[in-house]
């Protein structure tokens, strides 16, 4: 592990953590929502996200994993690396209420909605989103670094497909503070925190591969990485798109952003 493979990896996954920053800008910019392209967006993340994890993180999980254990008993390893990635991902998302999920997309015209409920309910809404998304975007800080780390050629694709399903998470924050206290400081300053954790997840990604060496740990660390994303990509990404209401949409983002990702993938020796 060198110290600019490192500091690569962690600029990336903090790009990608303070995108919430940009959904800020574009709730608190504009009037109303452009469903039809967030839609797109966040079906084009999931895309990504799901083929960088099948065509190469899990494969290179498969490869490091039968040169330490064997063909079949590395195969073996990388599938139980990989449900045990999703059984991670599955445990936090279980950590957040139901009220406070930021599944639930949420615009600009959202604010003068808001007026059916108190300013204090409506703060203490925005304000748990924003711990929500905190704990959502963990895991993904960590697996956006540990595939730069990787290779650049890996994370590139998944830095983008994360800062590009974080815009509307910027917004579930922004709205309802905005609406609460009257401040577009406030509000962009709670979206653009609430990015944060992203790059918490990378300095524990780094603290791990400091702590652990072999090919197995890379292994199973990237097994874990690509059942994360996975994960991430059907319950998170995937019902957000249709919830803005546009399914066939959503659709063709999910194979466009497949089709992106592989021919960024093959060009890129």
């Amino acid at each position: 592990m060198t110290t600019s493979g490192a500091g690569f990896a962690f600029s990336l996954t903090l790009a990608a953590g303070l995108a919430t920053g940009i959904g800020s800008a574009l709730a608190l910019a504009a009037r109303r929502t452009n469903t039809r392209f967030l839609a797109a967006a966040l079906g084009f993340s999931a895309g990504a996200m799901i083929w960088v994890s099948f065509a190469e993180i899990l494969r290179k999980a498969q490869e490091a994993l039968a040169t330490a254990l064997g063909e079949r008993a590395g195969a073996w390893a990388a599938a139980g690396a990989f449900f045990g990635g999703v059984a991670l991902a599955a445990a936090i998302d279980r950590l957040v209420p139901e009220a406070g999920n930021p599944h639930e997309p949420r615009g600009p015209e959202d604010m003068r909605a808001g007026d059916l409920l108190p300013r204090r309910a409506l703060l203490r809404v925005g304000l748990v989103s924003a711990a929500a998304i905190g704990i959502h975007n963990f895991p993904e800080g960590m697996a956006t670094f540990l595939a730069a780390l990787e290779a650049p050629r890996l994370g590139v694709p998944v830095a983008m497909a994360v800062a590009i399903h974080n815009v509307p998470e910027g917004i579930a924050v922004a709205v309802p503070v905005f609406h609460a206290t009257g401040s577009r400081a406030k509000a962009f300053g709670w979206s653009f925190l609430s990015g944060l954790s992203e790059p918490a997840g990378a300095l524990a990604g780094f603290a791990l591969l400091r702590g652990l060496e072999g090919a197995a740990v890379l292994g199973v660390v990237f097994g874990m990485v690509a059942g994360i994303m996975v994960f991430v990509s059907l319950d998170e990404l995937l019902p957000a798109a249709r919830r803005y209401g546009e399914h066939h949409v959503a659709v063709y983002g999910l194979f466009a952003g497949m089709a992106f990702t592989a021919a960024g993938l093959l060009l890129i020796p």
